[in-house]
């Protein structure tokens, strides 16, 4: 039996796919989840071969959950906008179900599955391409051991380079994030987030001053006290922003 995940907000569009599944005997239907949340912690539990994932969905989306996935399952998205269907092909998603689907094309979507080369995985790191939701624009997802924690953008500081990921800091705390520093510079308002370093990326509102360190490089003092470096290619940058 292939082990099967339903995320979806809508209860109709759950009923519809399990109706529709029942043509398939080789499907079992473990779970059927009605948010985010919920749908991360089944497919941690059940670890199912295949979901049919929501995208517009409570407390989190369906492109912030494979975020959060380090090895995701094989995905068919379920929505009613056609707007996500790109970067769910970029991430090599089975296919992209635009709501209401007939039987018949519930059908090619399965054949595509069950043709499929299991050695081609989803390719999650897609999902740095560009913002997935516009939900992605005001908040940052991570994981923080066992449990999810959204940061509102208002609440980041400065953000640094650490390898493939991402050390962002707030009032709370330091949080790691499985993005690159690029992704941030590209997606972040401009005008509130500035690359002053090739190792960082800070929020324009916390500067509180800045000052001379070696020659030809900055140091920029924070709000709370903390220091980031400067380079001599993030100061033009900075000086632009600022209006200096």
């Amino acid at each position: 039996m292939i082990k099967t995940l339903i995320i979806d907000d809508e209860p109709l569009a759950t009923e519809i796919i399990k109706e529709y599944l029942s043509d398939f005997p080789q499907f079992e239907v473990i779970k059927v989840c009605h948010n985010g949340f919920d749908g991360l912690k089944a497919i941690y539990e059940t670890q199912p071969e295949l979901i049919f994932l929501d995208v517009q969905m409570p407390k989190l989306n369906g492109f912030e959950l494979l975020e959060l996935l380090d090895n995701p399952p094989y995905v068919i998205f379920t929505t009613a906008f056609d707007q996500y269907a790109m970067k769910a092909f970029d991430i090599h998603a089975i296919d992209y179900l635009l709501k209401p689907f007939s039987s018949q094309r519930f059908a090619k979507a399965i054949e595509k599955f069950l043709q499929l080369d299991k050695n081609a995985k989803m390719d999650s790191k897609h999902l740095e391409e560009e913002n997935q939701h516009p939900e992605s624009a005001n908040r940052i997802v991570v994981k923080v051991k066992n449990e999810i924690k959204i940061i509102p953008l208002e609440e980041v500081k400065f953000m640094e380079a650490n390898d493939d990921y991402v050390n962002i800091y707030t009032a709370e705390g330091k949080f790691i994030k499985n993005k690159t520093l690029s992704f941030f510079e590209k997606t972040l308002d401009p005008l509130q987030f500035v690359r002053v370093h090739r190792s960082y990326l800070v929020k324009v509102s916390e500067i509180s001053k800045i000052e001379p360190y070696e020659k030809d490089s900055y140091v920029l003092k924070l709000r709370d006290g903390q220091s980031v470096p400067v380079s001599k290619t993030g100061f033009p940058k900075l000086k632009t922003v600022l209006g200096i």
